[in-house]
C-alpha cells in the first residue's frame, strides 16, 4: 500500500510540472524576443548615429596608423629637424604682412621694394625717404637700386612655397592619371602615353624650362607651367611601375572576380596602394623645384623685381669678390648673395629631410 501512495504522490507532483514545462516558452522563442530587443534598443539610445558607424569604422584604421607613423617619425632627429625647419618656412610665408609689412603704397606685395637713392647699404643701415617723409630700416642690408634684403627674403619663402605647391600637386596629378592609365590597362594605349612621356624625359629638364620660358614671358606663373612639363614623366613612369606591380594582387583578383568595374578597381583598391613613393618623391621634388626656380632666375630666367631668392642671389654675383664704400667705410656686399642664399639652402635641405624620414615610415621594410 506504502508504494502505491508513493506512485500517487510523484504522479500528481509530475502533473504540473509537466503543465509548466508545456507552457515555458522554447529557446528559439527565448533568442527571437532577446533580438527583437536588441534591435529595437540602438533605435531609441543611438537615434542618427548610425550613419555614422561605417565611416568611423573606415577612418579607425587610417588614424591607427597616422599616430603609429608620427610615433616612429618622432624617433627619428633628422626627420624632426627637417619638419621644424618646414613648419617654420611656413610661418614665415604665413605671417610675412606682419614680419615684413609693405609700405602703404605698395600695391604688389610680391615686388621688392626699392630705394634708388639709397644704393648697397650693410644690414642695420638706415634710410629717410624724403618722398613719403618715412625712415625705412635696413634690418639685412639693402641691394641693387636700395632693395630691401629682409622683405625679399620673406615674402620669398611665401613665392617658394606657392611655387612648389602648385608645381608637385599638378605634376602629381597629371602622372597619377597618365601612369595609372598606362600601367593598368596596358596594350597601345600603355605603348602610346610611356613613348609621349619618353620624349619629355629625353629632353634636359633645366633647358626644357628655359625653352618653355624663353617662348612664354619670364614670369612665375610661366615658370610654374615650365616645371610641371618638366616634372610629370617621373611621376608617370613611378606611378606605372606601381600599378603593373599591385594589379596582379589577389585582393584586385577578388575584386575582379566579385565583378567590380575596372575604373572602380583602378582608382579604389590600386591607386591608394601605389601613392605611399610617389609621397616621398614629391616631398624631396619641392626644394628640388625651389632649387630649379632659383637657378632659372639666377641665369636670367627669372622675373625681376619679384621676391624669389635665385633672382637675389643673382643681384649679388657681381660682388662676390668686390667692395662697395658707405660712408666712407669699405665693405664687402656679402649680405646680397648669403642670406638668399641661406634660405634657399634651409628649405631645401628641411624638404630633403622630412622626405628621407617619410621614405623610412612609409617602406615597409625599413619599419620592421
Amino acid at each position: 500500500m506504502s508504494i502505491l501512495n508513493r506512485k500517487k504522490k510523484d504522479e500528481q507532483n509530475a502533473a504540473p510540472a509537466d503543465e509548466a514545462k508545456e507552457n515555458a516558452p522554447s529557446v528559439e522563442e527565448k533568442a527571437s524576443a532577446v533580438n527583437e530587443e536588441v534591435k529595437q534598443a540602438p533605435k531609441k539610445e543611438t537615434k542618427g548615429r548610425g550613419r555614422l558607424d561605417p565611416l568611423i569604422k573606415s577612418i579607425q584604421p587610417r588614424v591607427r596608423e597616422f599616430r603609429v607613423s608620427m610615433k616612429l617619425l618622432s624617433k627619428s632627429f633628422l626627420a624632426m629637424l627637417g619638419l621644424i625647419i618646414v613648419i617654420t618656412m611656413v610661418i614665415i610665408a604665413l605671417l610675412a604682412p606682419l614680419l615684413a609689412p609693405p609700405p602703404p603704397e605698395w600695391r604688389d606685395t610680391s615686388i621688392v621694394p626699392k630705394y634708388f637713392n639709397q644704393g648697397i647699404s650693410p644690414p642695420g643701415s638706415t634710410y629717410f625717404d624724403p618722398v613719403h617723409n618715412r625712415t625705412v630700416d635696413f634690418i639685412l642690408g639693402s641691394g641693387e637700386d636700395g632693395s630691401d634684403i629682409y622683405y625679399g627674403v620673406i615674402w620669398g619663402a611665401q613665392t617658394s612655397i606657392r611655387l612648389a605647391l602648385v608645381v608637385v600637386l599638378s605634376a602629381v596629378v597629371m602622372g597619377i592619371i597618365v601612369g595609372a592609365v598606362a600601367g593598368y590597362y596596358g596594350g597601345k594605349i600603355d605603348e602610346l602615353m610611356m613613348r609621349v612621356t619618353d620624349v619629355f624625359l629625353s629632353i634636359p629638364g633645366l633647358v626644357l624650362a628655359m625653352a618653355v620660358i624663353a617662348v612664354l614671358k619670364p614670369t612665375i606663373d610661366n615658370i610654374m607651367i615650365s616645371l610641371v612639363i618638366v616634372w610629370w614623366p617621373s611621376y608617370a613612369r613611378l606611378i606605372r611601375g606601381q600599378v603593373m606591380t599591385i594589379k596582379e594582387n589577389t585582393y584586385v583578383e577578388a575584386a575582379r572576380a566579385i565583378g567590380a568595374k575596372k575604373n572602380r578597381i583602378l582608382f579604389r583598391h590600386i591607386i591608394p596602394n601605389a601613392i605611399s613613393p610617389m609621397l616621398v618623391s614629391a616631398t624631396m621634388d619641392i626644394g628640388s623645384i625651389v632649387l630649379t626656380t632659383a637657378g632659372l632666375s639666377y641665369i636670367g630666367f627669372g622675373p625681376p623685381g619679384v621676391a624669389e631668392w635665385g633672382r637675389m642671389a643673382n643681384e649679388g654675383a657681381g660682388y662676390i669678390v668686390g667692395f662697395i664704400s658707405y660712408q666712407g667705410v669699405s665693405y664687402n656686399p656679402y649680405w646680397i648673395i648669403f642670406f638668399p642664399g641661406m634660405m634657399i639652402f634651409l628649405f631645401v635641405m628641411g624638404f630633403n629631410l622630412l622626405g628621407d624620414g617619410l621614405r623610412d615610415i612609409l617602406d615597409p621594410r625599413l619599419r620592421r
